[in-house]
């Protein structure tokens, strides 16, 4: 699984691209060049949005996971008091 390490990584990546990018700015621009270094950030940044929502859905779908178990464990514990004070009546 992706992680915010990952994340990290792909940011200094992104860095690295950007000071090339203001670099072949300077004087007289290769155009294709630019064009390449500006997809390279592109496809780097894309790459960021998936590695957080990959991580984003693991979180939501575990805290859904662990919030469901405490709601069946408080109802069937309800349930137990419940028979509980039935039977000693």
């Amino acid at each position: 699984m992706a992680s915010v390490k990952d994340v990290e990584r792909i940011a200094d990546e992104l860095e690295r691209l950007v000071g090339d990018l203001r670099s072949e700015l300077q004087g007289s621009p290769d155009f294709e060049q630019l064009t390449q270094i500006a997809d390279e950030i592109s496809e780097r940044a894309d790459h960021a949005a998936e590695t957080f929502s990959t991580v984003n859905e693991t979180l939501m779908s575990r805290i859904g996971e662990v919030a469901g178990g405490r709601t069946k464990r408080s109802s069937s514990g309800g349930q137990s008091r419940e028979k509980s004070k039935a039977a000693s009546s």
